[in-house]
């Protein structure tokens, strides 16, 4: 079987969606399904560290819904694909082959507000598109499957629930555990960074030693200051703000840190708390039903309306010993339901089904 894959997440700097797609190829490859199986990946330039028996085609130009809508359907025509695989939430809608769409959440649709016009009615209409004529949905929680049923009109007979496996990241040889608090993620006003950074420098004030790490870029809409935000509480080098790290710098201030922290109101799964739990950090979530779903007993909640319990919240999982105890040993039962070789042989074995 010939199978197409829309690749443009991996080139570059990968976030969320290219490190899905990477942790499938990757599989795929030491599995053996890639000779089984052609794979044929589409990216806009050359595809950095592509495993053995995957082929690529480069579609030159500027990827986005133009090249993933007009220019990708050329090329894909002209290698007869069986299937074609588009791991981040839109497909090209002129292709005759048939399609499997992986959406992750469904926030454009479910909190349009968070979004800017144009982009929050592209999302809207080439999702639902997508998902209309696709011979299959993939997604990432039940949370996120009820949420495509309820805003995309999908039948859920047509939606399959595989939980992407969780990277393990190696944590720096000789690492000690210091009073750091971990954020990472893109910044959306969804995850009340500006709430975090307040709370921790509140506890910074009374307990000098802690510190605050924020990894990830800014695409909050309407914008939020956070460079504004970490300096108005005048702490210095106490808060740090990464734009942008390697996997080398994460797995190193994973390997310090104490706490994690990620006040989110809506997220399709949340990978970045089964991360620190994997990389033995206890996370603070705000009391969702996805939060829920995904760490289950190995996370503090706090819920929406009680934003006091911020601070004390951070506070166990730093210094509560009992309390970092219950969390870690309740982390391997969580963590075991986040597998990658499942989550590569469920996905492949939907495409077959295509």
């Amino acid at each position: 079987m010939r199978i197409g894959i829309d690749a443009r997440e991996i080139v570059g700097a990968q976030t969320g969606v290219g490190r899905h797609l990477s942790g499938l190829l990757a599989e795929w490859s030491a599995s053996g399904a890639a000779r089984v199986h052609q794979f044929v990946l589409y990216a806009h330039e050359a595809i950095p560290g592509v495993p053995e028996g995957f082929v690529t085609r480069i579609v030159p130009g500027t990827p986005g819904t133009w090249w993933q809508q007009i220019q990708l359907p050329r090329a894909v025509r002209r290698d007869g694909l069986d299937v074609f695989f588009s791991p981040q939430y839109t497909a090209p809608l002129r292709l005759k082959t048939k399609t499997a769409v992986v959406i992750y959440d469904v926030s454009f649709a479910a909190h349009p507000e968070w979004f800017r016009f144009r982009e929050g009615m592209r999302l809207r209409w080439l999702s639902r598109a997508a998902a209309a004529r696709a011979c299959a949905v993939i997604t990432i929680s039940r949370f996120s499957r009820s949420e495509i049923v309820e805003h995309l009109n999908v039948p859920e007979s047509s939606i399959h629930v595989i939980p992407p496996g969780v990277p393990m990241r190696r944590t720096v040889a000789g690492s000690v555990r210091e009073p750091k608090v971990l954020f990472a993620g893109s910044i959306f006003n969804r995850r009340h960074v500006p709430e975090l950074i307040a709370a921790v420098a509140a506890i910074i004030r009374e307990r000098p030693s802690v510190t605050l790490d924020i990894v990830g870029d800014n695409r909050s809409y309407p914008r939020e200051d956070v460079t504004a935000a970490i300096e108005q509480e005048q702490l210095g080098r106490q808060i740090t703000w990464h734009r942008y790290a390697t996997d080398e710098q994460l797995a190193d201030l994973y390997g310090r840190a104490r706490a994690f922290v990620f006040l989110s109101d809506y997220e399709g799964l949340g990978l970045t708390p089964l991360e620190a739990l994997a990389a033995g950090v206890p996370p603070v979530l705000l009391d969702t039903p996805v939060s829920r779903e995904t760490c289950g007993d190995a996370a503090i909640y706090v819920r929406r309306d009680r934003p006091q319990d911020v601070r004390p919240a951070i506070e166990r999982a730093l210094f509560d010993e009992d309390v970092r105890s219950a969390l870690l040993a309740a982390a391997p039962g969580v963590l075991a339901r986040f597998d990658w070789p499942r989550a590569a042989r469920e996905t492949l074995q939907v495409l077959e089904r295509c």
